[in-house]
């Protein structure tokens, strides 16, 4: 916060305790902070005196911080406000993000991230200040709750991606392996979007045969090929004021690539076996699991295709590197199972949960979701135990693959004992707990980045340290 005019940040916080933290966290000679307790008093207050950056609690009385953001991106589309709560919930994230919001922060990890993001938003209201850049208000209308889980960092950049592109009608291009949802963040966009009213159809391309594939896009008339008995209209035609989802778009032939390529250019396509041009208004989302970009290179997508659909592009990582997210999922997908299940609901054990945690999950959520219903209905308890999660009826290779590389600590130890001596061995248990404590040391005793630093799962960490009476030590 290095700027020669001083800028003005307002806290809107029902916690006094809180504003006050703000307040002399993000102290500079640069910067003015003014701290209020409620979304009516920010208001009166901006009224009189406008804020460069706005800093909002979501949870607050009577105007919640949502409704704030959207009473202050109304007077001025350019605020820079920045929504910060507990525990948000998916839809809120989302919801921050269409609405204009600059940054949605965590309570908890506030401390780490609030000033570098004041400073950038500071950054940022400065630059528009000079350009005199405006940007058309976003609409306000009430969106829908989306059932879209995720606690890990890296999801909750996923919600504030969704949330922004659903503002706009920009092609997106989602990323990630089989079976980590990306049908269901193209939903959410859609749903989040001003065309959520209108029709969402989802294609998959690898599901369908070329000639079909065209006419499924595109129609085709009545006697264009064998068995086209009468006029069909395609997917363009039903959902021109809606969302068009393209999944699997790497598998799509060179053929109808091109007709695809058209549509993104000028809006415009024909049918199979007509002449007469249409237009359509659809939006564009794609999904693979492919690299497209060795795709482009070995001549199976077509270059200038890839950057239409590329325009913007969400990666949703594997469930194997947002291991903090199992709990929250299996306990989801119970629930919603146990809803639809007569008798006692369902609950975990504590050593089934630790079991779900440790497991690479090659297949990601889908494979996590039929793991857990097929536990339950084969349960004969109500609480599920490490004996009815079916881990390992899954293929030897992809046994293998998950297995590998879970514990490097582990594998050089391991080497380590086939090479020691007699006396060496019992060095090993030393050895172990040397890297566990010295993980932690390294991070300020942070157990998930501990664990990414050792290669393994918080719960292995967790383990370790609690067989090595780490905490107590550290205590002491």
């Amino acid at each position: 916060m290095n700027s020669t005019t001083k800028q003005t940040i307002l806290i809107v916080d029902p916690e006094r305790d809180f504003v006050l933290w703000a307040s002399e966290h993000l102290a500079a000679p640069s910067v003015e902070i003014v701290g209020v307790t409620n979304g009516e008093d920010a208001l009166k207050l901006i009224e009189s005196k406008p804020a460069d950056v706005v800093v909002v609690e979501l949870r607050m009385g009577p105007m919640n911080g949502m409704q704030l953001l959207q009473r202050l991106r109304g007077r001025d589309p350019n605020a820079m406000v920045i929504l910060t709560t507990g525990f948000p919930m998916t839809s809120a994230i989302i919801e921050a993000m269409k609405y204009g919001a600059y940054e949605f922060l965590r309570k908890e990890t506030i401390t780490f991230e609030i000033r570098a993001v004041i400073e950038s938003a500071l950054k940022a209201r400065e630059a528009l200040n000079a350009s005199n850049t405006t940007h058309t208000p976003v609409n306000s209308e009430e969106a829908a709750q989306e059932h879209f889980i995720g606690n890990a960092p890296a999801m909750q950049e996923v919600f504030k991606m969704i949330g922004r592109v659903s503002r706009a009608d920009a092609p997106v291009m989602i990323t990630g392996e089989s079976g980590v949802g990306k049908e269901v963040v193209a939903k959410a966009i859609h749903r989040f979007s001003l065309r959520a009213k209108s029709e969402f159809v989802a294609i998959n391309c690898a599901a369908i045969p070329q000639n079909l594939l065209e006419s499924e896009l595109f129609g085709h008339e009545k006697g264009a090929f064998t068995g086209a008995f009468s006029r069909r209209e395609g997917r363009f035609e039903q959902c021109s004021k809606g969302t068009l989802f393209l999944d699997e778009i790497g598998e799509m032939p060179l053929e109808v690539q091109s007709k695809l390529l058209r549509v993104l250019q000028e809006g415009q396509y024909s049918r199979v076996g007509g002449n007469e041009t249409l237009t359509t208004g659809a939006r564009i989302l794609a999904a693979t699991n492919k690299d497209l970009e060795a795709e482009v290179a070995a001549g199976r997508f077509r270059e200038d295709l890839f950057y239409r659909l590329n325009v913007v592009r969400i990666h949703i990582p594997p469930l194997r590197e947002r291991q903090e997210d199992v709990p929250v999922l299996a306990r989801f997908f119970l629930q919603r199972l146990s809803s639809s299940t007569a008798g006692t609901p369902f609950r975990f054990s504590q050593e089934a949960l630790e079991s779900l945690t440790d497991y690479h999950w090659p297949g990601n959520v889908r494979e996590l979701e039929n793991t857990i219903q097929r536990a339950v209905v084969l349960a004969n308890t109500s609480v599920l135990l490490p004996s009815n999660l079916p881990l390992g009826q899954m293929s030897p290779a992809a046994t293998a693959a998950g297995q590998k590389g879970d514990d490097p600590v582990g594998e050089a130890i391991d080497l380590l004992f086939e090479c020691a001596s007699t006396e060496g061995k019992e060095l090993l248990p030393w050895l172990e707990r040397e890297f566990t404590r010295r993980a932690m040391e390294r991070t300020n005793n942070n157990q998930v980045q501990a664990a990414k630093l050792l290669g393994i799962t918080r719960a292995t960490l967790r383990k370790r340290v609690e067989r090595f009476n780490l905490v107590e030590k550290e205590a002491g």
